[in-house]
């Protein structure tokens, strides 16, 4: 058991301005921290007088935060010579989930490894020190208009909020799903709308309808991260197809579709993630084209649509638009533009597939949360969400080209710039899970690219939000790093 003290300062830089503690700030992080194993087992923390000293803070502070973690069971003090890192036992032990032998290029429910991504996404961290996060800083939304739907909500009738919802969703709020979806050119009835918990949700359901295990679904490569481990999870087999500037390498969409013969392809046509490029009008008609040939059902993940400034700006094709939901089940929902919290998501198709994913849904959780999709509703209806957007748009624009620039200053290679949204897909020339663990250790999160492909083999390249690259730290180690 080692005795010496981290060489290292286990904490970032503290903020006064943080609207947390002190010592919460140093719980939060150092807990955070022995969680990711950047601080080992048995490791002997600094002294107090050293920790007050390298971070700013009073004595008092530390011995506060220090007790806090004791009483956590993260810490535990040894009279006479400090404090250590205890050994900590969980309290239950996951069961492996059952897997396959994948062939090259496929994905084993085991082999993946997204939870560090997703738990870390979910810290308390500042969002300045997030520029691996998927979303906008909570600044950046409409938080008045979230709260001022919530009490017209709860100004109504109370037993509308006491009862179950409508499995297929709160009626008006598929009608205004409707119009929205008819400015898209995406004709859909409101039976044809389903609401769900987010897309997540959406594209679970969805799998569950259309594979059984041992199926295939493709994806893009490099795609949203966390659907890799939930097809994973039921059995799939999960095939990257590679992702160009327009779309999907046609090609090898075609020799895959030909040799797995899969029940789905899930793609983001407008501000794919992670590179916020969209699909030309010309690739769009031959992933058409091979979806019919193939009998494969396409899945249209457009949760990014109101970053978009549209077609009248910039092109966007849509795939349920040129199919009119014959083929593709579109899917989109509100929590990059409105608020994650809502979990607001929405599945457009087919009359009959409606249908059955509406009996689906009710099985898995009878409806989800009317009181969010009232909310929703509301601001929909009253107009002011369509500014909102704009300013969005408008502010994401102001800070892309400046932060691609300056990047590339730094090291990083652009090789797809993109022309709106919130990501930068960028190669930094090295193994970006090296530098995601070096970046943790100062307290920054970074998404390397590792996570963003079904193979999860290392990678050179990683996903930046330019709507979280504004603290200086973030720079400082990039460049450091980089050079």
């Amino acid at each position: 058991m080692t005795t010496t003290p981290p060489s290292t300062p286990p904490v970032g830089t503290l903020s006064r301005d943080a609207g947390e503690s002190l010592t919460d700030q140093i719980v939060r992080t150092v807990a955070a921290r022995i969680d990711e194993r950047v601080l080992r087992n048995g490791s002997r923390m600094p002294s107090i007088r050293r920790f007050a000293e390298s971070h700013g803070v009073s004595p008092f502070t530390v011995v506060a935060a220090y007790d806090k973690l004791v009483a956590r069971g993260y810490l535990e003090s040894r009279r006479g010579a400090g404090f250590f890192i205890r050994e900590r036992t969980p309290l239950h032990m996951a069961a492996p989930a059952p897997s396959m032998p994948a062939p090259d290029g496929e994905v084993a429910g085991h082999s993946l490894d997204v939870v560090w991504l997703v738990r870390n996404m979910f810290r308390q961290m500042p969002h300045q020190q997030m520029p691996g996060t998927g979303v906008l800083p909570s600044e950046w939304l409409d938080g008045d208009s979230v709260a001022n739907a919530l009490r017209a909500i709860g100004r109504q009738n109370a037993s509308l909020l006491l009862n179950y919802g409508v499995p297929q969703g709160f009626v008006p709020l598929r009608q205004q799903l409707q119009r929205k979806l008819a400015e898209l050119e995406i004709g859909a009835a409101p039976e044809q709308i389903v609401t769900t918990a987010g897309v997540t949700q959406a594209l679970d359901m969805v799998a569950r309808e259309f594979t059984r295990p041992g199926d295939t679904i493709l994806v893009d490569d490099p795609a949203w991260f966390l659907m890799f481990g939930s097809f994973a999870a039921l059995g799939a087999r999960v095939i990257g197809v590679p992702r160009l500037a327009d779309g999907p390498d046609i090609a090898r969409l075609a020799e895959l579709a030909a040799l797995h013969k899969p029940k789905l392809y899930v793609i983001n046509s407008v501000l794919h993630n992670p590179s916020s490029t969209s699909l030309s009008a010309a690739k769009a008609y031959q992933v058409l084209r091979i979806a019919a040939e193939h009998d494969i059902t396409i899945v249209e993940d457009d949760i990014y649509c109101d970053l978009h400034p549209g077609s009248a700006v910039q092109p966007a094709t849509r795939l349920a638009a040129l199919d009119q939901l014959q083929r593709v089940i579109y899917l989109s929902g509100f929590s990059k533009t409105m608020a994650a919290n809502l979990r607001v998501g929405f599945i457009a198709t087919s009359h009959e597939l409606a249908r059955r994913l509406a009996d689906r849904k009710m099985l898995q959780t009878l409806t989800t949360s009317d009181i969010g999709e009232r909310a929703v509703y509301k601001i929909l209806s009253e107009g002011a969400y369509r500014k909102h957007a704009e300013r969005m748009r408008a502010r994401l624009d102001g800070l892309r080209a400046r932060t691609v620039r300056q990047l590339e200053r730094v090291g990083l290679q652009i090789n797809m710039a993109p022309p709106a949204g919130m990501f930068v897909w960028a190669d930094a020339g090295r193994d970006t899970n090296v530098l995601a663990e070096r970046a943790m250790a100062q307290g920054i999160l970074l998404a390397p690219g590792s996570l963003f492909s079904p193979s999860q083999l290392p990678s050179t390249f990683m996903r930046l939000n330019v709507a979280a690259m504004q603290d200086p730290a973030i720079w400082r180690f990039l460049e450091k790093e980089l050079r």
